[in-house]
């Protein structure tokens, strides 16, 4: 059997600080699945919201499957994240605060094959922050130049 892919949203770790993560199911249809284990998503424009006590992510792109009929799934709809509620409490209420928001960063598939979704609790960087991000993954980078030689 081939191994799913993982899907990663790099552009979320240099965009936002990680305070606290969690690891949400995620509600799908068929084709969906099918699509996320050929890595055939996309978490880049994706974003999650609180709708009546529930998570949703929204504009999460996964591409409609190759092989489905004519109930193959809508590629940017709106899909319900599974978290238990003392953990969708408290996110809700620490969304409110200023500056703090849950963003989508990685796409699984756990040990009992269901898919998850790796969500953090963050807070975006300032323009100072992302200089010193890059600051030191140069440093970094030059370190390993260094230890390869």
């Amino acid at each position: 059997m081939k191994t799913p892919k993982e899907i990663v949203n790099r552009k979320a770790k240099f965009e936002y600080q990680f305070l606290q993560g969690f690891e949400a199911g995620i509600m799908l249809q068929g084709t969906e699945v099918k699509s996320l284990r050929n890595g055939e998503a996309n978490l880049s424009d994706a974003y999650c919201i609180f709708r009546n006590g529930e998570l949703y992510i929204h504009s999460m792109f996964i591409a409609e499957y190759n092989f489905g009929n004519a109930n193959n799934h809508e590629t940017r709809r709106e899909r319900k994240l599974l978290l238990k509620k003392p953990e969708l409490k408290k996110l809700e209420k620490k969304s409110t605060e200023k500056g703090l928001a849950i963003v989508p960063y990685k796409i699984f598939f756990s040990e009992r094959g269901y898919a998850k979704v790796q969500i953090f609790l963050a807070q975006g960087k300032k323009a100072y922050d992302k200089r010193e991000s890059i600051k030191q993954s140069d440093i970094q980078r030059d370190l390993d130049r260094m230890q390869k030689f």
